[in-house]
C-alpha cells in the first residue's frame, strides 16, 4: 500500500482542527500484517515513507515523524493528514532534510533532533507546515563512533528537553569491541555522553557543554518520554559482545541472552553502571563487567548503581517508548507503558528475536513487576533474504487514544485501535 500524495501541493498548508468524524475508522482486514489481542486491529496510516523512526501527534490528530535519510529515503519531518475519516494519510508535507530519530511536539513549536543538533520549529496549531527557518537550540552535540540518534523527551511544562547522548563504544575498552581488551577506568566518556541531557526548550545554540547532564551511566536510551505524572522514563540498549570478547566466562548461548534490555524511572543525578555493570536477567541485578574484573557474578561497585524497573530478554533493541494516558483501550492498559523493540542482530546461535511492541502495566506509577510484561503487537518479523521486513521503532499515542507504531524497515505507519470483543 502506499500513501496518496495526489494532493499535497494543494492540502499541505491548510489549517484544519480536527479529523471530519469522530469515530473510529475501519481496520484493514489484516491489520496491515501484525498480530494484536482480542479487540484490536490496526489501520495502516502510510506505507512505504522511507526509515520512519520517532513519530508525535497533534491534538488533531496530525501525524509528524522523524525521518533518518537511510537506503535513499528522505530526511527530515514528514506531516501526515487524514482528511476523510478512514484512518489513511491523505495529506502530506515534509520540511527539512538532515536524517533525524528525535521529534516532540509543545505548545506552538515542533523539536526535531539530527545527529549532532536540535532544532525547534515555530508551528501554527492545526497547520503541517512550520512558520519559516527553524530556530537551533542545541548544536555540535557528539554524533562520532556508535550510537549517534538523537531521541527528545519534553517535560510537562514545556520548559525543559531531555536528550539522550549514547555512548561511542560498546563497554569502553582501550580498544573497542577487542577480544580481552581491559576498561577504560574511569571511563571518559561519561563526561560528555552515556546519559541523559536538559535543554532548556526555549534557548537558542546551547551545547552539551553548556546543558546539564540530568543522567549518567545509560548506554543508548533510544526510548525517551516524560510520564503523565511528569517522572522520566527511558529504554536502555544493553551491551554487545560478552561472549565474543570474553569467551572465558560466557559460552555462546550466554552471549546470546545477556545483558537485559531495560526500562530505567530517572531522576536528576541517577548512575545506572554503564560500562562497569550490566543486568544480568537470570540473577535478577547488576554485575560486574568483564572489561573492569567481572566473572559473570561479581557486584563490586554495581552495588552503588541504580537497578532498572523492568527487565527484558537480551538484544531485543528498545527503541520506542510511550505511556497510555488515553481511554479508548480497556482500563487496564491505562497508565502503562508501550515499549517498541528494534529486534536483535547479535543472538547467534539462537534465532534472533524482539521485533515486537510489549506492554508494561502500572500501578500508582509504578512497574507491577520487574519482569511483568506481555507481547501487544508482534508479526514483524519477516525475512526477506536481506534481513527482517518491518522493524518497529516509534511508538505515540493519539488525541482519540489510537496506538501509532513506526517501521523503519519498510517504511511502514500503524494505528492500532480498540473495537471490543
Amino acid at each position: 500500500m502506499r500513501w496518496k500524495s495526489s494532493v499535497v501541493a494543494v492540502l499541505a498548508g491548510l489549517s484544519l482542527s480536527a479529523y471530519p468524524s469522530t469515530r473510529l475508522p475501519a481496520c484493514d482486514a489484516d491489520s496491515g500484517g501484525i498480530s494484536l489481542p482480542a479487540g484490536f486491529c490496526a489501520v495502516v496510516v502510510a506505507d512505504q515513507v522511507g526509515a520512519p523512526r520517532h513519530l508525535a501527534i497533534a491534538p488533531n490528530g496530525d501525524v509528524f515523524v522523524a525521518l533518518e535519510n537511510r537506503r535513499g529515503g528522505p530526511g527530515g519531518i514528514l506531516a501526515l493528514r487524514d482528511t476523510t475519516g478512514d484512518g489513511r494519510a491523505d495529506v502530506e508535507a515534509h520540511f527539512g532534510t538532515a536524517g533525524g530519530t528525535g521529534v516532540a511536539l509543545a505548545a506552538g513549536a515542533l523539536y526535531f533532533a539530527t545527529k549532532s543538533t536540535v532544532l525547534r520549529y515555530a508551528m501554527h496549531p492545526g497547520q503541517l507546515t512550520p512558520i519559516g527557518e527553524p530556530q537551533v537550540i542545541a548544536r555540535d552535540l557528539p554524533s562520532d563512533g556508535n550510537h549517534t540518534a538523537k531521541n527528545l523527551a519534553l517535560s510537562s511544562d514545556g520548559k525543559t528537553l531531555f536528550v539522550n547522548f549514547g555512548s561511542a563504544t560498546n563497554s569502553c575498552q582501550v580498544v573497542d569491541r577487542t577480544l580481552q581488551s581491559p576498561g577504560r577506568d574511569p571511563c571518559p566518556e561519561l563526561a560528555y555522553r552515556s546519559g541523559i541531557w536538559r535543554f532548556d526548550a526555549a534557548k537558542a545554540n546551547q551545547t552539551g557543554a553548556s546543558a546539564t547532564r540530568y543522567a549518567t551511566g545509560i548506554r543508548n536510551a533510544v526510548g525517551l518520554t516524560v510520564a503523565p505524572d511528569g517522572q522520566v522514563w527511558a529504554t536502555q540498549h544493553g551491551r554487545d559482545q560478552l561472549g565474543q570478547n570474553w569467551p572465558k566466562f560466557f559460552n555462546d548461548s550466554q552471549n546470546a541472552e545477556k545483558p537485559s534490555e531495560e526500562l530505567l524511572q530517572v531522576n536528576a543525578e541517577d548512575d545506572f553502571g554503564w560500562p562497569y555493570c550490566y543486568h544480568d536477567l537470570a540473577l535478577g541485578h547488576l554485575v560486574l563487567a568483564p572489561e573492569y574484573g567481572g566473572d559473570g557474578k561479581q557486584v563490586g561497585r554495581c552495588a552503588q548503581k541504580k537497578e532498572p524497573a523492568v527487565s527484558f530478554p537480551g538484544h531485543w533493541a528498545p527503541d520506542g517508548l510511550t505511556f497510555y494516558a488515553g481511554t479508548q483501550f480497556p482500563e487496564r492498559y491505562r497508565g502503562g507503558a508501550f515499549v517498541a523493540f528494534h529486534g536483535s542482530w547479535n543472538r547467534a546461535p539462537l534465532p534472533q528475536a524482539g521485533y515486537r511492541v510489549v506492554f508494561v502495566p502500572f500501578k500508582d506509577g509504578k512497574p507491577l513487576g520487574e519482569t511483568t510484561y506481555e507481547t501487544f503487537a508482534d508479526g514483524f518479523w519477516h525475512e526477506n533474504g536481506a534481513g527482517p521486513q518491518h522493524r518497529p521503532v516509534g511508538v505515540a499515542v493519539g488525541p482519540d487514544g489510537s496506538l501509532y507504531i513506526t517501521d523503519d524497515a519498510a517504511g511502514r505507519i500503524w494505528r492500532v485501535m480498540y473495537r471490543g470483543r
